[in-house]
């Protein structure tokens, strides 16, 4: 994958990372942070390192992330508590797996 596309993606999915850590929109905001968060993880799929490489996996992180997101926004809309914490903790993982991944 060439390394503007990979920047590219990862920068998408930091910006909703953004998004969902500083809440600067309500429901709308996070709904649209997670789908950014999501279509940056599957855009920069093809550059996850290999399994058993020395190099540490920034991806699993940015897939942790964005699977901790995509559960913690809908649950927030019932349960505020668990949902803000899933998401946030996703955000946040997301964060370190894009600046990791970073070339």
């Amino acid at each position: 994958m060439p390394r503007a596309r990979l920047r590219a993606a990862l920068l998408i999915a930091g910006v909703g990372a953004v998004v969902i850590l500083v809440e600067l929109f309500d429901t709308a905001g996070a709904v649209a942070g997670a789908a950014l968060i999501a279509l940056g993880t599957l855009l920069s799929a093809p550059a996850a390192p290999r399994p058993g490489t020395a190099v540490v996996n920034w991806w699993g992180m940015l897939a942790a992330g964005a699977a901790l997101v995509v559960i913690g926004v809908p649950l927030g809309l019932w349960l505020d508590t668990p949902g803000g914490l899933l998401a946030g903790i996703g955000g946040a993982l997301v964060v370190v797996g894009v600046a990791l991944g970073l070339p």
